[in-house]
This record gives structure tokens, C-alpha cells and sequence, in this order.
């Protein structure tokens, strides 16, 4: 089985694109997206129409919640800064219908098992996605997180492999006997590098490898579209520095 991991796409069908362009949809059996789908980038309905299109399994991210929050007519105490709700406000609004249906059917968490061996129905899990941790959707984790912590989250799985976003940091370690991987972020990395980040499972009878990748896209072409929808001028700069600036 050969999976594709994107996490924390932030509306950037740029970024993207470029990564199917990278690795073509079709070469995998599976596409896995980590949650964040949504805020920050100006392309909200082009990335969930995509991800619709290729039938890629998805869970909620902490920006997703929000939104649906927004979609039920309710209110949020965080973000604070004027120009993140600003953000958060025009991409509710700008949904399609099928794309906030689309949005609300996202579980939180998700558990993919691998195929049932012929006489066996009995399906173990292979992967387990979260998009913070498996003990809170809002929990960051880097790859300098101590390994009694991870550790302390293995414990609370029943699959080898975790995929974790949210802290926008790629990265994979091994802690007793579970696999976390974070591909980092698909449409907003802040390490000054313009590229998205995915990772490549390819899971065997043996075992599985993964490897992480970056994936150069046209920054200018998000901050352009930035500035032709008047969203704050910020997100175009934070867009062409791959930085965050707020």
C-alpha cells in the first residue's frame, strides 16, 4: 500500500497542486490529509473541491472547527487579532454549499486498517490519523519534544503508525514500538523555505518506510491572489517570506 500524507493545506490549492504534481494522485491507493484544510490561504473552495475530486480521507484541524463553528451561526473568543478573524469570517462566507456539507462530515480523528487477509475479517489498524495529538487535537508537537511524551501518546494508540499535523514542523520518530509522522505543512511552512511539505508510507508485509519531502510552489501566485481578494496584506507577506509574521 502506498499512501500520500498532506497535512495543514490553509486554503493554498497552490502548494497543492504542486504536490500532486510532485507525486501524481494516481500512483497512490490512498491520500491522507491531516487537517487545517481551511484559513489563511485564499483558495478555500478550490482545495476542498480537490480533495473531494480525489477522494482524499480527511479529518478536522483546529482553523476546520472553527469554520464550522462560524457555519452554525455561532462565535469565537480566539483568534483576538482583527486580522485573523477577518480570515476566518470571509472563508466561512465563501464556501460553497457541497463544500461546508463537505466540512462538517469530517470526524476529528481517523483509523485506516489494512486489508483483511483472505479467511481473516478481522482488520487491524495500520495508522491512526490525529491532527494535534492522539490525546488533544490542539496539542503542538516537534520533533524536540521529549521522547517520554510521545512515549506517554503510544500508549493511547492501537495502530503503529500516528500521523500528527498542527505544529506545522516535519518530522518522524519511533517511541516504544509507534511511528509518528508529521509531514509538516502542505500550504504554510515558517522556515523561510518556499515549499510545501508532505510524506510518502509505503506500507509492506515486512514493515513500512517514510520519507518526507518539500515541494517548491509559486508564492507569488498565492500573494496575488491575496491582494485581489483584499484579505490583510499580512498573509500575502507572511505567503512570500515563509514566515509567520503575527
Amino acid at each position: 500500500m502506498r499512501i500520500l500524507l498532506i497535512s495543514d493545506i490553509h486554503a493554498n490549492v497552490v502548494a497543492l497542486e504542486a504536490v500532486a504534481a510532485r507525486f501524481p494522485p494516481p500512483t497512490f491507493d490512498l491520500i491522507i490529509n491531516g487537517g487545517d484544510t481551511l484559513v489563511y490561504g485564499p483558495f478555500p473552495n478550490q482545495t476542498i473541491d480537490w480533495l473531494r475530486f480525489h477522494r482524499v480521507l480527511s479529518i478536522l484541524g483546529n482553523t476546520d472547527r472553527h469554520i464550522i463553528t462560524l457555519l452554525a451561526g455561532k462565535t469565537f473568543k480566539k483568534p483576538r487579532k482583527a486580522e485573523k478573524r477577518i480570515m476566518y469570517g470571509w472563508t466561512a462566507a465563501e464556501l460553497s454549499s457541497d463544500n461546508r456539507n463537505w466540512l462538517r462530515d469530517q470526524p476529528a480523528a481517523r483509523e485506516i486498517a489494512a486489508p483483511a487477509a483472505p479467511g481473516n475479517k478481522t482488520k487491524q489498524p495500520i495508522l491512526a490519523m490525529h491532527h494535534g495529538s492522539p490525546a488533544d487535537p490542539d496539542e503542538f508537537l516537534f520533533g524536540a519534544t521529549p521522547v517520554c511524551r510521545f512515549q506517554e501518546l503510544s500508549r493511547m494508540v492501537s495502530a503503529p503508525l500516528v500521523t500528527i499535523g498542527h505544529s506545522h514542523q516535519q518530522f518522524n520518530l519511533q517511541a516504544s514500538g509507534v511511528t509518528f509522522i508529521n509531514p509538516g505543512s502542505t500550504g504554510r511552512m515558517f522556515d523561510g523555505k518556499l515549499s510545501g511539505g508532505c510524506a510518502v508510507i509505503t506500507v509492506k508485509k515486512q514493515g513500512f518506510t517514510i520519507d518526507l519531502h518539500r515541494v517548491p510552489y509559486s508564492a507569488p501566485a498565492v500573494a496575488s491572489e491575496i491582494r485581489r481578494r483584499r484579505l490583510p496584506s499580512i498573509y500575502a507577506e507572511m505567503v512570500l517570506r515563509g514566515r509567520k509574521l503575527n
